[in-house]
């Protein structure tokens, strides 16, 4: 898991939307000091403090967990057709979708 690019893309979808730290950890519901640690990937979030920060900044887990979602493209069993897969990335996206509904 690549802690400090999913900080990095935390911090920069935030300023981005003109939020300060404060800001977002109020609407997020963590303290703006968890949420630095988080920016810097010196801690780690829990899934509905993930879920939470995709919400508030309107950003997909995809675009947040982006560069663990690469590497994890590596690690894909030897031997996948194309069909499995585009069937195992159709899985993926349901699980967003089903971890996005939990929080509505």
């Amino acid at each position: 898991m690549d802690y400090k690019d999913l900080g990095n893309r935390v911090r920069t979808v935030r300023r981005q939307q003109s939020l300060t730290q404060e800001q977002l950890a109020e609407k997020v519901g963590i303290s703006a000091s968890f949420l630095g640690h988080i920016e810097r990937g010196t801690r780690v979030a829990s899934l509905d403090t993930l879920v939470a920060l995709c919400n508030t900044l309107n950003v997909t887990p995809e675009y947040l967990l982006s560069a663990s979602l690469h590497n994890f493209d590596h690690k894909m069993p030897e031997g996948l057709n194309d069909r499995e897969r585009a069937k195992l990335g159709e899985f993926l996206r349901m699980a967003q979708d089903m971890v996005r509904d939990w929080d509505e």
